[in-house]
């Protein structure tokens, strides 16, 4: 795979980036989705439930790589209209109490149009009210905060909603390179709904199985950058959130190929290997059904918009994470009919000490 492919990640990340989504709200991002897979030649499938399911598939390739991302993004739900300029609506997804001030700038969906966030109505619930100054052409059905939806400064990436779309940006990308080798090869990107509100795209999943049989699922994420995990220091090869550990031999799988790309010919690879227990992840919902799961993220500052001081600002990411995120998962599709060789390495190494423990000590 070529080193670097910043022009192909930034086209889609920009282009997914550019629309707005809150859970069970993600059209706009579905539409880009299906966009790309038409550009790039990628067979795109819909399922009964919303999720959409893009595949490159190519010779003799055998099991799958499943590449789970998520199109939402925290975000309120308008429910009923109170007065002719204000509507009640729900905020769903894990913001603390601490970010909804009064008088905050918000965005009405479709239409992108301006508005302000009012009293909040329930203590138990987040239901708030949100008013304009005119009235919207278009009846709302949610709303955004009213931040940059992209900006690209430097190598860093700045938007309303880095979490999940770089994530699925870096699956789309991986499909389009795919599609241009030669190599068998099986991956899949599954693009799921309403992760947000406790992974229900992907729960449906279970139900519905659509993927292939006996899939590798990799979970895609940006995940709360924390000690000692940095933001620019690489790709991170996450073991676990904050409910699971994920499978050892997925893990040990994406370190061996992390390991080969950064003592390779790819001496500018950088990659991680943390925990990452800010939150939980669609790896869960996966392997708690029986998938044999793994995990990838990038580090991500302001996660949930959540910035310092109490602000609500945009999130953010370190392109090389990402890129280096695009080049893990091209050369882990292109290797999984060897996951078995690879992953049994350790198991070999230790009945090999093992029996020289036997031969010292028994």
């Amino acid at each position: 795979m070529p080193k670097d492919n910043s022009s192909l990640f930034l086209s889609i990340a920009e282009a997914l980036m550019s629309q707005a989504a809150a859970p069970y709200h993600e059209e706009g991002v579905a539409a880009v989705v299906r966009q790309i897979c038409r550009q790039h030649r990628i067979p795109l499938k819909k399922t009964p439930c919303g999720n959409l399911i893009a595949t490159v598939k190519r010779g003799r390739a055998g099991r799958a790589m499943v590449m789970a991302a998520h199109m939402d993004h925290p975000g309120f739900v308008i429910g009923r209209q109170e007065m002719e300029r204000s509507w009640r609506a729900d905020f769903l997804g894990g913001v603390p109490d601490r970010y909804f001030k009064k008088g905050l700038k918000l965005r009405l969906q479709p239409g992108n149009f301006p508005a302000t966030l009012g009293e909040r109505r329930l203590k138990k619930k987040r239901s708030f009210d949100i008013h304009t100054k005119s009235l919207p052409e278009v009846d709302p059905r949610f709303a955004v905060w009213d931040l940059t939806p992209f900006r690209l400064k430097g190598r860093w990436i700045h938007g309303r909603a880095c979490d999940d779309l770089i994530g699925l940006a870096s699956a789309l990308t991986t499909l389009a390179l795919l599609r241009k080798g030669r190599k068998p090869v099986h991956a899949i990107a599954f693009v799921s709904r309403a992760e947000e509100v406790g992974f229900h795209g992907a729960l449906m999943e279970t139900l519905e199985k659509r993927l292939p049989k006996d899939p590798l699922v990799l979970s895609l994420e940006t995940s709360s950058e924390m000690p000692p995990v940095r933001q620019g220091d690489g790709v991170i090869v996450r073991v676990g959130d904050r409910s699971s550990v994920f499978d050892s031999k997925v893990t040990r799988f994406l370190t061996a190929i992390a390991e080969k790309l950064k003592q390779g010919r790819s001496a500018d690879f950088r990659y991680q290997r943390a925990l990452m227990q800010g939150g939980s992840c669609e790896g869960t919902a996966f392997q708690e059904f029986g998938y044999q799961t793994g995990a990838l993220c990038v580090a991500l500052g302001n996660y949930h918009n959540c910035g310092e001081q109490e602000q609500v600002r945009e999130e953010n990411i370190h392109l090389d994470d990402a890129l280096g995120m695009v080049r893990l998962l091209s050369e882990a599709a292109v290797a999984l009919p060897s996951f078995l060789e690879i992953t049994v390495r350790t198991t070999r190494r230790l009945e090999k000490l093992r029996k020289e423990a036997s031969e010292k000590l028994g």
